[in-house]
């Protein structure tokens, strides 16, 4: 496929961390010749360090819901010429599979996703991961900020301690709280009957927070209707898997898919 034919490209950001960490994914798509966008949530513009900053004190933040996330993303989505290629990562690879059954998209692709509203997560490591971003017995007022260790377990177990450090600093910010309970409702909720562009789920060996098993279930919750729907599982990704020194293969791989599914 030329460049010329190419769509455009929406990166989407998932929890806990900046809009940065698909920095080098955006280069690598555009020297591929791709069109592309990573946007901040709203009110996680800047760097990972001011927003920490804030934390935990930033009520704007604190009280955004998923609901305006994802418009969020659909309003850019809108703003290109034609539907773009929507790419997103954990939270947002479930609001790619949101914006895809919504009809935003010319094909998706959910890297590591959280599921939709229609999979109950009930395997212990998510829960373990992830419950404390709900805030339980906490304001809703005050943003919540993953600490090292649980960013060890959730996101780079099994990377050496100075890349996890180095990651932990460059990437995580304080989150929504209400975000986070908002996959809980009807703003995670997909069609799985409704017939959708080119979907890929992508999955990993070692990711704690989306298991392979969950990443399966995810996926065999759509209907079979004649829609092109895969699954790629990837040894030795963690949920990091953006950053990971093997993510390169990982694009590839999805640009590969995209050129059979779009061409």
């Amino acid at each position: 496929m030329s460049a010329a034919t190419k769509h455009p490209v929406l990166f989407v950001t998932g929890a806990f961390v900046s809009n940065s960490c698909w920095d080098e994914w955006n280069t690598y798509f555009q020297s591929k010749g791709y069109t592309t966008i990573a946007p901040a949530w709203p009110f996680k513009e800047g760097s990972p360090e001011s927003l920490r900053n804030k934390q935990p004190h930033d009520i704007e933040l604190a009280t955004l819901t998923l609901k305006e996330v994802i418009d969020h993303y659909a309003s850019y989505a809108n703003k290109f010429t034609e539907k773009p290629i929507i790419i997103g990562h954990s939270l947002g690879g479930m609001m790619t599979q949101v914006l895809v059954n919504r009809g935003y998209a010319a094909a998706g692709v959910a890297i590591h996703s959280i599921p939709t509203l229609g999979v109950f997560p009930y395997e212990f490591s998510f829960l373990k991961a992830g419950w404390k971003s709900l805030g339980v017995f906490t304001s809703l007022k005050k943003t919540y900020l993953m600490s090292f260790k649980d960013w060890q377990y959730a996101f780079v177990n099994g990377m050496p301690l100075d890349e996890q450090y180095d990651a932990y600093e460059k990437y995580t910010i304080p989150e929504s709280k209400t975000v986070a309970r908002g996959g809980l409702t009807s703003a995670a909720s997909v069609d799985y009957d409704k017939p959708h562009v080119p979907l890929l789920f992508t999955s990993g060996s070692e990711d704690t927070i989306t298991p392979v098993h969950l990443n399966v279930r995810n996926f065999n919750r759509y209907k079979k209707n004649g829609s092109v729907l895969e699954y790629k599982e990837f040894p030795g990704r963690n949920h990091f898997v953006l950053g990971q020194s093997t993510w390169k293969e990982d694009a590839d791989y999805i640009l590969d898919w995209l050129d059979r599914r779009l061409n």
